[in-house]
């Protein structure tokens, strides 16, 4: 499960950037063809977060839907899983969204 080692950095970010702070609530954003399991990242956030400034911190997870241009015809498509085609027939498609992993923001306790 690649998703441990994922929240452990994502974890290690936030500690760094919150400088010795209280988390209260982290926001990430995840792409659907990011090859990247939300529940298993909420699994694994709790257990990560223990005994650092995460400690009790809500996870909140936006997924990002996958978006697509096709190169033939120019048209913006949705994308349910990594590949796929346009509706002229075309696999020659351009990614434009649904690969995110962001940590979009944090809110740390007020002193």
């Amino acid at each position: 499960m690649h998703e441990m080692g994922i929240t452990q950095s994502i974890v290690a970010i936030v500690a760094e950037q919150a400088a010795g702070r209280k988390v209260r609530r982290v926001t990430l954003e995840v792409g659907k063809l990011a090859a990247i399991m939300p529940d298993a990242i909420r699994f694994c956030f709790d257990v990560v977060a223990q005994g650092s400034a995460l400690d009790g911190a809500a996870l909140d997870i936006i997924e990002i839907p996958g978006r697509a241009r096709c190169l033939e015809c120019g048209a913006e498509i949705a994308l349910g899983e990594i590949f796929g085609h346009c509706a002229c027939g075309s696999h020659r498609l351009e990614r434009l969204a649904g690969e995110e992993l962001n940590i979009k923001s944090m809110e740390l306790e007020v002193l």
